[in-house]
């Protein structure tokens, strides 16, 4: 199973969200998945990357812009150069068979909204679309804009309820158990 997984790529962040992204990396390795992400050499995008490695991942694709390409991550087995952010996305969006979504700043929120979108698009269109979305709401941070998409949802703009259909979690045991769920069926 491709995971792929949105993040920040800040580095010095609480240990308490570290962890979290040490943990989806293990789980990512032990599991003997594919981790799929940004393939930056810095903040969780690079501990989730190395803890997988660590758990014996063997395959750790890195979809990099090429005017990032060298911040690429070199825990990386395959580096794919994309043209710009928007190639990234959809490239990402096109491997997953689920996506993470850890605390990250615009970037990370602006690739959430998009996954979204287009499964959305998968599902208007009848190709359906049972890639999850799981989103690790730390301290809430997310709980706003998970408020909007409901309310977004339920309005009369809306022509699908899947728009709020990411599920949230709020700690690393939540996020590991929707994981051994999805990757069961």
């Amino acid at each position: 199973m491709n995971i792929v997984v949105y993040c920040s790529a800040n580095n010095d962040l609480p240990r308490e969200i570290t962890d979290v992204a040490i943990d989806l990396g293990r789980w990512i390795g032990e599991g003997r998945h594919s981790l799929v992400y940004g393939g930056v050499n810095a903040g969780l995008m690079h501990i989730t990357a190395q803890a997988a490695l660590d758990a014996g991942c063997e395959s750790i694709v890195g979809i990099v812009p090429e005017f990032f390409k060298h911040r690429a991550d070199p825990l990386c087995t395959k580096l794919v150069l994309a043209h710009d952010l928007n190639d990234r996305k959809s490239r990402l969006i096109a491997l997953g068979d689920a996506f993470v979504v850890l605390p990250g700043g615009l970037g990370t929120i602006d690739e959430w909204i998009s996954t979204l979108s287009h499964l959305m698009v998968e599902g208007v269109v009848g190709q359906g679309s049972n890639r999850p979305i799981i989103v690790v709401n730390h301290n809430g941070m997310y709980s706003p804009l998970a408020e909007q998409l409901a309310l977004t949802a339920q309005s009369q703009f809306s022509r699908s309820p899947l728009i709020a259909s990411s599920i949230l979690v709020n700690n690393s045991q939540e996020l590991i158990t929707t994981l051994s769920t999805i990757s069961t069926k």
